[in-house]
């Protein structure tokens, strides 16, 4: 069995993470991400992989190569290649990987994984995604589950359709984990709620979830700034509540798809979110992906598709 490094590139993070004999043993997490451009991204990577090795003690000449997908591959990383268009599993993406040099990061080479894209004359036909193709190639094991919809929950949530043969046949994007953020961050409701004050309260989430789905989000996300100020809530309750607000229309657009089951893996608390409202609220089974297997899956993602 080989030995690979995997590169999982975000916007404002990366991970990387050692892989050896099909299981991931060591992992090291950069606070550097496309946005910070590639000379700053060799630079991080580079000592970033040196930790990686140091801390198992293995060498480079006991790595066959990096593997590496994401926004890494956009025009902010260090590789910019085209999306690929649907249908795409694991023999299209292996196909489509691209071999690159980086001696002043590596003697290894470096195979970027190329994004997924959906293309029609509508808008509603098309949308593209990095990174959570290979994600989700990580999820999949056996046959796949073409009944189910996969549910990556993030930054940029997918919702993503597979065939029989574990390939990627259709998806959606909604801006769920960016619109939460911003929200929290940019607005007056950011005195109501913080990060900081996450867990989440399921009598308030479905509050805010009923009230969004009743009255709309304008009106719905202001009513934290009350529930805080008339109510005295705690910031949990706000947290939760607007959690249930900004998760409304995914929820509803995910009990309207045909499918009779949801996978459901991605970032915790959105995970853990949707699979409570899903279950109150809709009638699909639902399946929640562990941490771990929700942790590993990039990377052995990464693995399965160089070895298709």
């Amino acid at each position: 069995m080989a030995s690979y490094i995997t590169v999982d590139g975000g916007t404002t993070n990366t991970r990387l993470y050692l892989v050896c004999d099909g299981s991931v043993v060591a992992e090291e997490k950069l606070s550097v991400g496309a946005r910070n451009g590639a000379e700053a991204l060799k630079s991080a990577v580079k000592d970033g992989i040196s930790r990686l090795l140091d801390g198992c003690g293995i060498t480079e000449n006991q790595v066959t190569a990096i593997l590496a997908s994401g926004m890494i591959t956009s025009e902010y990383g260090l590789c910019n290649l085209p999306h690929i268009t649907l249908p795409a599993g694991r023999r299209e993406l292996r196909e489509a990987m691209e071999r690159v040099e980086f001696p002043e990061i590596s003697a290894l080479p470096w195979y970027f994984i190329r994004g997924v894209k959906s293309v029609g004359e509508t808008l509603e036909e098309t949308d593209v995604m990095r990174g959570e193709e290979t994600e989700l190639m990580g999820i999949l094991d056996g046959d796949a589950a073409s009944g189910a919809l996969y549910v990556l929950p993030g930054s940029h949530s997918k919702h993503v359709s597979v065939d029989g043969e574990g390939r990627i046949v259709g998806f959606c994007t909604m801006l769920s984990g960016e619109l939460f953020a911003a929200v929290m961050q940019n607005t007056i409701l950011r005195d109501a709620a913080d990060f900081e004050h996450n867990t989440v309260i399921e009598e308030k989430l479905y509050r805010g979830y009923e009230y969004c789905r009743d009255r709309g989000i304008n009106e719905a996300l202001f009513k934290t700034r009350i529930l805080k100020n008339l109510f005295a809530a705690s910031k949990e309750e706000c947290y939760s509540y607007l959690l249930g607000c900004v998760l409304c229309h995914e929820v509803g657009a995910i009990i309207g798809r045909p499918e009779e089951a949801v996978i459901i893996g991605g970032q915790k608390q959105f995970r853990l979110a949707l699979s409570s409202l899903l279950r109150r609220y809709g009638e699909k089974r639902v399946v929640t992906l562990s941490d771990e297997a929700v942790a590993r899956s990039t990377a052995l993602g990464a693995v399965k598709i160089f070895e298709a």
